[in-house]
């Protein structure tokens, strides 16, 4: 993955990363607790009942902290784990849905907020391949230098 060093951290934006803090875009859910040497997503099926749990949970986990938030709109990649549970991408809506908590935690206006999600939205390959994606970590190290 991209190594990057910040304030004399180093980070590895290829490989997702835990991200729970209010102040912080969240990031997507793991099935191998980001450990990329366990990478692997659920076997489970979507009937499955501890699977079902899981997503519930994560759901009800997001709305304690997006009260304000219609339940139907949180976006499925922000409670479900991707296929490798190392996925460091979130959707733009994942995003976007998050803004109103950060720009109260940060005091930051959720304009500037939504242009730096604007500025860090990847586009699809060659404007054809893909959905646009977010970064999480790369976004989160763009919110913290915005301080």
């Amino acid at each position: 993955g991209q190594i990057i060093t910040q304030n004399g951290k180093t980070y590895y934006s290829n490989i997702g990363q835990s991200f729970t803090q209010d102040k912080y875009f969240n990031s997507r859910p793991s099935a191998v607790n980001y450990n990329a040497a366990g990478s692997a997503g659920s076997n489970k099926g979507p009937s499955n009942p501890t699977y079902l749990a899981e997503v519930q949970a994560r759901i009800d986990t997001f709305m304690v902290h997006n009260p304000s938030i219609n339940k139907a709109d949180i976006p499925s990649d922000l409670v479900t784990a991707s296929g490798s549970g190392l996925d460091p991408n979130i959707s733009v809506e994942g995003a976007k849905i998050q803004i109103k908590r950060i720009a109260k935690v940060r005091n930051i206006s959720e304009e500037k907020l939504l242009e730096l999600v604007d500025k860090q939205t990847e586009k699809p390959l060659f404007g054809l391949m893909g959905t646009s994606k977010i970064n999480v970590l790369k976004l989160n190290l763009a919110l913290e230098n915005n301080k």
